[in-house]
């Protein structure tokens, strides 16, 4: 495997191919996204192990919906069993993917804990309902924008791990460092990547409170909302498949994507 530096303008191809991906499959991508997104929900219910175990997951769940994102892009129908695409190459390859979500539950929960320190409030109590008002308040504070800077760093050293782990057989340290290193050197194309995903998320809500106004009802935002946060969400999962192929090349194949490797 090689680092393939691609121009920044990468990043918005791989937001028009999420979408156009995404577009062509939406029952597949997007029931696959649902079926992870209502197992955290169940997990996360479970007190104290529950929302460790979810996130534990996160990983495993990103190989599976990259792996359904490439059979889409290539033309075939992702199954249900795609989603656990993660555990099917044998028990070595399930072993590094469940270090991997161990190790990401427990940074995660540090940083969430150091920035709830950083901001002088104490953090949320596990089973605490999370209402409207406790959000505002989170947003409304500096705990947000801790949580923010510290989970730049892991959501870049996890951003490319699983995959190189699963596909390539990487071992989880190098895994993480070599996404870290990769996420660095295309960062021009990263940046706008999340820029372009960013713009598509701010053109929809716009467009909610646009139809929100002319109908003069709250109630037709509050329903659309919810449904249209999953289906961007599943887009933007459908586009990180194309973040990595890009990203990494075969010594014995040419990059997909003009650039220069290195």
């Amino acid at each position: 495997m090689k680092l393939n530096i691609v121009p920044p303008r990468t990043g918005l191809t791989w937001v028009r191919q999420g979408v156009r991906t995404f577009v062509r499959q939406p029952l597949a991508l997007g029931g696959l996204f649902f079926m992870f997104m209502a197992v955290v929900s169940v997990l996360s219910a479970v007190p104290l192990l529950g929302p460790v175990l979810a996130l534990g997951l996160v990983p495993a769940a990103t190989v599976g919906l990259m792996a359904a994102s490439r059979e889409a892009d290539e033309g075939r129908f992702p199954m249900p069993l795609t989603l656990v695409t993660a555990f099917r190459q044998g028990p070595q390859r399930s072993r590094t993917m469940l270090v991997l979500g161990a190790a990401y539950a427990g940074v995660l929960l540090l940083i969430m804990l150091l920035a709830a320190l950083l901001a002088g409030t104490p953090p949320t109590p596990p089973g605490e309902e999370i209402t409207s008002e406790v959000m505002r308040e989170a947003l409304a504070g500096s705990h947000v924008w801790w949580l923010l800077l510290l989970y730049l760093p892991v959501m870049t050293g996890f951003w490319h791990a699983p995959a190189l782990a699963h596909w390539h057989g990487v071992q989880p340290v190098k895994a993480v460092f070599f996404s870290f290193m990769a996420c660095w050197a295309n960062k021009g194309a990263m940046l706008l990547f999340l820029a372009g995903w960013m713009g598509l998320a701010a053109g929809v809500s716009m467009a909610l409170v646009l139809v929100s106004s002319l109908t003069g009802s709250e109630a037709v935002l509050q329903m659309l909302l919810y449904p249209l946060v999953l289906l961007m969400a599943s887009m933007l999962n459908t586009s990180i498949w194309f973040t990595f192929r890009d990203s990494f090349i075969d010594d014995q194949t040419e990059p997909t994507t003009t650039g220069e490797s290195a």
